[in-house]
């Protein structure tokens, strides 16, 4: 696509995907996005990555490795429909105390019901709160997980610092997000797929397909992994990498509050 990324200095504030859009007028518009795909946002995840976000989100879980621990806390935020904080609490053995932020309501209304039906409704907290503004205290989280949804955030670098400022010194930070496909022949295969099917597919099973062009754009105008490592460094913390996923469709980048 003729679209370029953003870079390590911003510009996602501005972009809804393709569309530039002024300052404060991105976040109602993800607000409508999620608000409409909510019920079928993990349906979407499957096929917008031929199921492989499962794959990834377990690699994600298995990096950070949370311990049996009942003291150990996790914030997962846009995390509303809670696939990631199931799988941190199954991964403690039914231990940790996972809380889900979301801005969308809607999207938590389908974890809370979800985390009822599994059972694990006493591990799980549900915030309806802005990642650019934690109602949390300073040092309040072992660890910080966001998948697939930074993104979203319009001010990244704000979601950024208020993450390394609720963590706790020795704290984690983890993000997994669709990022820049490095093989040159997969990334025309995954273009022409996202672009041309995931619209018309979104439009198929939820009967509208603007939201899911929407959330292909986004992924288009992310930054690279490079630029977006120099964006937690820039944040203060420390030892950052990342790991791609299948060539780079999704990377998982990591980094500590030293």
């Amino acid at each position: 696509m003729a679209e370029s990324r953003t870079g390590a200095n911003g510009g996602m504030e501005t972009s809804f995907g393709f569309r530039d859009v002024a300052d404060g007028e991105k976040q109602p518009l993800v607000n409508d996005v999620f608000h409409k795909v909510a019920k079928r946002y993990d349906m979407m995840n499957d096929l917008m990555s031929a199921g492989l976000h499962r794959a990834w989100k377990d690699g994600m879980v298995s990096a950070l490795n949370p311990p049996p621990n009942p003291d150990y806390r996790v914030l997962d935020v846009a995390g509303g429909t809670g696939d990631i904080a199931f799988r941190i609490v199954k991964a403690s053995r039914g231990l940790a105390q996972a809380t889900v932020l979301d801005i969308n309501g809607s999207m938590l209304a389908v974890g809370e019901e979800r985390a009822a039906k599994k059972g694990i409704s006493d591990n799980l907290t549900f915030v309806e709160a802005n990642a650019e503004d934690l109602p949390f205290d300073d040092k309040s989280f072992d660890a910080y997980t966001i998948a697939f949804g930074i993104r979203n955030v319009p001010h990244i670098d704000k979601a950024l610092s208020e993450a390394y400022r609720v963590l706790k010194r020795g704290g984690r930070l983890l993000v997994l997000e669709f990022s820049e496909v490095e093989a040159p022949i997969l990334d025309k295969v995954y273009e022409a797929w996202s672009f041309h099917a995931i619209p018309l597919v979104g439009k198929a099973v939820a009967g509208d397909g603007e939201p899911y062009r929407y959330l292909v754009e986004s992924i288009r105008k992310f930054p690279s992994q490079t630029d977006f490592a120099a964006m937690i460094e820039r944040a203060g913390f420390s030892r950052v990498k990342f790991t791609n996923y299948s060539g780079g469709i999704a990377a998982l980048h990591s980094g500590w509050k030293l």
